[in-house]
């Protein structure tokens, strides 16, 4: 199976493309909330800006990266199905799943922005961006370790990275709104 290792360096590629899409979409949507809050002419322009970064980030890197790690992540189970039998790949594709629902409620907010209906905020928005960090982290975690016993330890260090991501945030906040911005 030589070309074994191609298939897993594409899926790698698509897969750090994806977390890329998902890490810089929910920026934009951070910029993009705060851009409403600006005085005219300044706010059109602004959004009108973000609007097409997200449409062009979301359908030519985001979707097309998500549907090809997808692909070559079925290619590589059918080379080598007995990863289907393993406890750290069944942990894993929880995980998998999780990405997909994060992936699918950021189109959906995609597309409330599109239509100018924001219905989040800019808080919401940067702990929200946090969620596929853990989702990255839990993945690398379990592919990397597979052990039952380690990749528990490295379930509860991503328990752990997210509190220790939540009091960044708000001692962020505290910051910001301490500057005045």
């Amino acid at each position: 199976m030589e070309y074994y290792n191609y298939i897993k360096s594409l899926h790698l590629i698509f897969i750090i493309t994806w977390f890329a899409g998902l890490f810089y979409i929910v920026r934009l949507f951070v910029y993009h909330i705060e851009a409403n809050s600006k005085p005219s002419p300044e706010k059109e322009i602004l959004i009108a800006q973000y609007k097409l970064m997200s449409y062009r980030l979301w359908y030519i890197i985001t979707w097309p990266s998500a549907v090809l790690a997808t692909i070559f992540a079925i290619t590589l189970l059918c080379l080598m199905p007995e990863w289907l039998s393993q406890p750290w790949m069944h942990v894993k594709l929880g995980f998998v799943v999780l990405l997909f629902l994060y992936h699918y409620n950021c189109h959906r907010i995609f597309s409330q922005l599109q239509r100018d209906d924001v219905k989040h905020t800019t808080g919401f928005m940067r702990l929200w961006n946090e969620g596929a960090t853990i989702i990255l982290f839990a993945v690398v975690f379990l592919v990397i370790l597979k052990n039952a016993v380690n990749w528990i330890f490295g379930v509860i260090g991503i328990i752990l990275f997210s509190i220790l991501l939540m009091m960044g945030y708000k001692f962020y906040k505290r910051i910001r709104e301490k500057n005045g911005s």
